[in-house]
C-alpha cells in the first residue's frame, strides 16, 4: 500500500461508530490504492471486514452490492479501475494450506490489483511481502468498532 494511505489514515486506532462509517473508512482507503496493494484484515465474525472491503470497492469503481464474503467461494474477483481480490480464508486450516488453496502466490504478482484477505491470521507464519497492510478491527454487536491500520 502506499505511503500516501498512512498520510491520510493515520496507522494508530481510529473508531468507527456504525457500518457507514467503517464503509467510509474503507473508500478513504480505497481511493489511495494504485495496484500491486495487499490488505490483510483481522477481526471477529460480525466485525465490518467485509463492509470495510466494499469501502474499498466502492472506491475502485466497484458496485459495493455484488461485494459479498467469499466464505464458500473462497476468492471473489472484481473488476474495477483495479481488479480486487477479495479473500476469505475463515472455512481453511492455518498455515500455508490456506494460501495454497486460493492460489496465493499467483493473486500476489498482479501488480494491478489489490488484495484483501479476510482471516488473514490464517496464513500462520505464510512469506508475505514487507509491503502488506495490517487492518485489525475490534468489537462487535452494536459497538463502537476500533480499526487499527499498521504495516506488517
Amino acid at each position: 500500500m502506499p505511503a500516501s494511505v498512512v498520510k491520510e489514515i493515520p496507522p494508530d486506532e481510529l473508531v468507527s461508530n456504525s457500518e457507514r462509517e467503517t464503509f467510509d473508512i474503507g473508500v478513504r482507503i480505497g481511493n489511495q490504492l494504485s495496484g500491486g496493494d495487499i490488505i490483510l484484515l483481522n477481526g471477529r465474525l460480525g466485525a465490518g471486514k467485509t463492509i470495510l472491503v466494499k469501502g474499498i470497492a466502492h472506491a475502485l469503481g466497484i458496485d459495493e452490492q455484488e461485494v459479498t464474503s467469499p466464505s464458500f467461494t473462497l476468492v471473489n474477483p472484481h473488476r474495477g479501475r483495479l481488479l480486487l481480490y477479495h479473500i476469505d480464508l475463515y472455512r481453511l486450516d492455518e498455515g500455508a494450506s490456506a494460501a495454497h488453496a486460493v492460489d496465493l502466490d499467483e493473486i500476489m504478482t498482479d501488480e494491478n490489483a489489490v488484495v484483501t484477505i479476510e482471516w488473514a491470521e490464517r496464513l500462520g507464519r505464510y512469506p508475505l511481502p514487507a509491503s502488506c497492510w495490517q487492518i485489525s478491527i475490534a468489537g462487535d454487536g452494536d459497538s463502537p468498532r476500533r480499526i487499527s491500520i499498521s504495516p506488517l
